[in-house]
């Protein structure tokens, strides 16, 4: 559920726009080659399917599905075939805030504690001071992705106990002095819907969004996607191989990335945010007031250079508002943001000015097959000049891989394969526990270690002794792709002190927040 954000508006702009088709303006046209175009991105990153949609001047320009839901079957993606959008959810999160903002039930610069006591991070100040605006601009201190593994992979806890551990995760960087992304403060705007409207989140988005945007074939929980009967099943490649993975079907996590949606539904989505919150028949869910308190920049974002090939996106500003980033696009404000789960990445981009939205959605863990159909269609509406984004981004994603791949090299180049543990394997054997995550136990199992996430039922991993007090644990599910070094830190006696992770490869997604982690052993 990781990755980017979103956009700024001109409010003047989103004031006076209407759907031209009101006026008997013909709509817009989809960008010649477009089908060619997008078959050619999918056979380059080996993405089964694709759902894509445009809308322009208030009207759908496309909703398309392309390939099939499923790799070697017949069934093809349509219009209507739902994705899981993943943190594309947050701008439905941050739009219910703004709601129940303007309905007088919450102030967006009101501390947080004062709706939802429960509430608590590490730093006592930081809980005094933290809004409900800071809840969506992640800017709390926390680092990227910190308390994922609540929540990733599946786990036991629900939303309140979620929340209730946020207490005990160290703070990384001082309050609002550094963006991190992070997905549990989400979780946490999820319980403060509940608080204040008497709705869970699950029953306040499908009931005051959906259903009023028309987002009707949309679902708004993960447990609910698998049994949709018109659903793209998640694809990625586990250990050289693409195949279907399982979909992530817990729903504590729903607040940051739980709605599963459709080209169709989408564009309906972009239209209304684009009009400023104007459903079809011409009330709103929310007024340009909360248009440009979401689509303002709240937490600025460094500029790096991106790679040589992608220069002509490096930006001149960006930063994250609510539920979006904003960035600037050939010199126009973009209001972006990506999503990811397994198996699915999507991403949600508006050019205000030319009142222009695209949605792009895959089943498949290709993020340069969105970002090339994305920018192809900003290119023309545009009027930049043709690029061939795919084979840019192919040539990005080799040397990144080379890159990830040489990396995992050197480690195991580098690698004492002679030192033996410094303690019998029992000797590690026990129950440990981290302050936020809870109890992990590793045990001896015929002759070797065996690690188990008390919490987390797919963390079960069996530790191979890489070098000194270093482990390496090879997590059966392999699914997961997130094997990890777990180290050993030993007292004068010889006991174990502490035992800390790291992901052992680049690739890992940063939501296995592994080294977060501080295990103590608990006294026998």
């Amino acid at each position: 559920m990781n990755r980017w954000t979103g956009w700024l508006l001109v409010p003047i702009l989103v004031l006076a726009f209407r759907s031209t088709g009101e006026c008997g303006a013909h709509p817009a046209a989809a960008p010649p080659g477009l089908d060619a175009y997008i078959s050619r991105v999918m056979k380059q990153f080996a993405v089964p399917g694709v759902a894509v949609a445009i809308v322009k001047d208030g009207n759908v320009v496309l909703a398309k599905g392309y390939g099939v839901r499923t790799l070697g079957e017949s069934a093809a993606v349509d219009e209507r075939t739902l994705f899981g959008i993943a943190s594309n959810t947050k701008a439905f999160t941050a739009s219910a805030i703004g709601m129940l903002v303007e309905e007088g039930k919450l102030e967006w610069d009101a501390p947080v504690i004062g709706y939802l006591p429960s509430f608590g991070l590490s730093n006592p100040y930081v809980t005094r001071e933290l809004t409900v605006r800071d809840l969506l601009a992640h800017r709390s201190g926390l680092g990227l992705g910190a308390g994922d593994l609540l929540w990733w992979p599946p786990s036991t806890y629900d939303r309140k106990e979620i929340t209730r551990r946020l207490r005990s995760i160290p703070l990384a960087t001082s309050f609002r002095s550094a963006y991190a992304y992070d997905n549990v403060l989400y979780i946490v705007a999820g319980e403060l819907i509940e608080a204040v409207s008497g709705q869970s989140w699950e029953d306040f988005v499908a009931t005051r969004i959906l259903d009023r945007v028309g987002m009707t074939g949309s679902i708004v929980r993960c447990s609910a996607l698998a049994k949709a009967p018109n659903v793209a099943a998640p694809h990625a490649v586990v250990e050289g191989t693409l195949r279907p993975v399982k979909p992530f079907a817990v729903d504590n996590t729903d607040p940051a990335g739980g709605i599963a949606s459709s080209a169709e539904d989408m564009a309906k989505w972009l239209i209304v945010q684009l009009d400023s919150g104007r459903v079809a028949d011409g009330s709103r869910l929310f007024s340009p007031r909360t248009t440009r308190a979401l689509w303002s920049i709240v937490t600025p974002i460094p500029i790096g250079d991106p790679a040589p090939e992608l220069a002509a996106l490096r930006s001149n500003f960006q930063g994250y508002g609510l539920g979006f980033g904003i960035r600037d696009y050939r010199g126009r404000k973009d209001v972006t943001h990506t999503g990811g789960l397994p198996g699915y990445v999507s991403r949600v981009a508006m050019i205000p000015e030319l009142h222009l939205g695209v949605a792009v959605l895959t089943n498949q863990e290709a993020g340069g097959a969105f970002e090339a159909i994305t920018y192809r269609i900003l290119d023309y509406y545009t009027g930049a000049p043709p690029t061939d984004w795919g084979a840019v981004y192919r040539k990005v994603k080799a040397r990144a891989d080379s890159t990830n791949a040489a990396a995992v090299q050197t480690a195991v180049a580098t690698r004492d394969t002679l030192s033996p543990p410094p303690l019998a394997l029992e000797r590690y054997a026990g129950r440990y526990e981290d302050p936020w995550y809870g109890e992990v136990s590793i045990a001896l199992e015929n002759g070797s270690l065996a690690m188990r996430f008390s919490h987390t039922p797919s963390l079960v991993g069996d530790l191979e002794h890489w070098q000194y007090d270093t482990f390496v644990v090879r997590w059966r599910d392999r699914e997961l792709r997130a094997d990890a070094y777990v180290t050993f830190a030993l007292n004068p006696d010889g006991s174990i002190d502490q035992a800390k992770m790291k992901a052992l490869s680049p690739e890992t997604d940063f939501s296995f927040d592994f080294q977060d982690l501080v295990l103590k052993p608990v006294a026998k």
